[in-house]
């Protein structure tokens, strides 16, 4: 009798343990200031997709670790990791963002100097835009280590969307003498293309699809990539079928799906091109692919529809802006975006403010200066328009609908043979761009 006493309260002790330590860590997990964020189910084909599941342990796991030891730095940057990599698969950057600065924050807490953490916190500054803050941080961390090729990466985004191209150069040549790899090759290519060189941009993306792993998504987003540079180049049957290599290797690949949308909307396919949005947009959260959405109810004679999209996207940005005005680390800046999608209401005024406050941000940065000038352009101030728009051609880039706009925006201020070269250049080889811009040049041209 006393042995089978024993042996209860042996299992009711253990019982007991076991239930104390489940609730302490639950407890730890959802009160610590340090766990507030979990991942988010996936939706749809996201979900069934055979890497989730591991991460879903593996995020499990280091839950675990850290809400035994909240100062566990390794399993701290591994979940900031994840969380980096779920807001570029699901495009839910607004949570995930915010997810991983605070592991990346609670690393440097205890280590200001962590080369891992501060490299993160660059690269989530640039996720928001906050631009200046991410070169800063950048430049930090490659003092700190000056021979790994992923700070240079960093800091060739940040000095492009700074406007500060050369030092972009200066840092991309670096990091490929380290490591040439897809994200050397693809950011080698995207600055030959700001420069002009189309023929140079495709073979280095064609380098970065080659080493890189198909069905990987950084392979799979320079193989879209890709296919862009073949659309402006007017080849779009190029396109087209690296658009459908993609979604061979990585089936529900949403880039590849609003690529093929894309053709078809050029193409005035617009059954087909409603299909490929729609079925990309239910995949990713990305406002690029909704406003894809809201130019084809347009396009289609459905302006009440266009709009109420419009509206919707308006909406949501907003409220991304005022977050980032209410917090010096995050938030994300979509200004220039805002601006771009208040000119296709015809919201003028108001998309003056926004591309102003970009410009106000970067004044050296030439998409900036191209929507600037647009805004200008669109409110018939030709000669603040010829500005910016002179600006924003400075590193001779040649992409069709910068040319198209400079080439409406030249022939405005009465310079009509720089009017026509660019107009001729921009369309001489039939690329795939917005067909109202595109009907506008073709006009005008005829006009010179």
């Amino acid at each position: 009798m006393n042995r089978k006493i024993t042996y209860i309260i042996t299992v009711l002790i253990f019982f007991v343990g076991t239930a104390f330590i489940v609730y302490k860590y639950q407890h730890n997990r959802h009160t610590a200031n340090n766990f507030y964020y979990e991942l988010k189910e996936r939706k749809g084909p996201l979900a069934t997709e055979p890497g989730w599941a591991k991460t879903q342990v593996t995020a499990e796991n280091l839950y675990r670790s850290l809400s035994y030891n909240p100062k566990d730095v390794k399993s701290a940057l591994s979940l900031a990791t994840i969380f980096i990599k779920e807001a570029r698969i699901t495009g839910n950057y607004a949570y995930y963002d915010v997810a991983a600065m605070k592991q990346a924050d609670m690393v440097l807490e205890q280590d200001p100097g962590n080369f891992q953490a501060l490299t993160y916190k660059a690269l989530l500054y640039l996720s928001q835009h906050h631009f200046a803050d991410g070169l800063a941080i950048a430049n930090k961390a490659r003092d700190i280590n000056p021979y790994n090729a992923f700070i240079y990466g960093i800091l060739v985004d940040a000095n492009v969307e700074m406007g500060k191209y050369q030092d972009a150069i200066d840092n991309a040549d670096k990091m490929i003498s380290i490591r040439p790899d897809l994200r050397s090759y693809s950011r080698i290519s995207y600055l030959r293309e700001i420069h002009g060189d189309y023929k140079g941009a495709k073979d280095a993306m064609k380098l970065a699809v080659g080493s890189g792993v198909d069905g990987d998504d950084g392979t799979e987003w320079a193989r879209v990539q890709l296919g862009r540079l073949y659309e402006n180049t007017g080849a779009p049957d190029t396109a087209a079928f690296e658009y459908a290599q993609s979604l061979a290797y990585r089936h529900s690949y949403a880039p590849a799906l609003a690529g093929e949308g894309h053709i078809a909307f050029v193409q005035k396919d617009y059954q087909k091109a409603q299909a490929a949005y729609a079925q990309a947009e239910q995949l990713t959260l990305d406002y690029s692919i909704r406003e894809n959405l809201a130019e084809l109810a347009r396009a289609r004679g459905d302006i009440k529809a266009s709009n109420a999209l419009y509206n919707t996207i308006i909406a949501d940005m907003t409220r991304e802006a005022s977050s980032a005005n209410g917090d010096e680390n995050m938030g994300h800046y979509v200004d220039r975006e805002l601006a771009q999608v208040y000119l296709m209401i015809n919201e003028n005024d108001k998309a003056l403010d926004h591309a102003l406050a970009e410009y106000n941000r970067r004044p050296e940065n030439i998409d900036v200066n191209e929507t600037l000038g647009w805004v200008y352009y669109k409110r018939g101030e030709s000669s603040k328009a010829l500005t910016h728009m002179t600006t924003a051609l400075r590193t001779g880039c040649k992409n069709p609908t910068l040319l198209c706009h400079a080439g409406l925006v030249f022939a405005k201020a009465g310079n009509k043979a720089k009017a026509k070269e660019l107009l001729t250049s921009a369309l001489a080889n039939n690329p795939g761009i917005d067909p109202e811009l595109k009907m506008e040049s073709e006009n005008m041209l005829k006009e010179l």
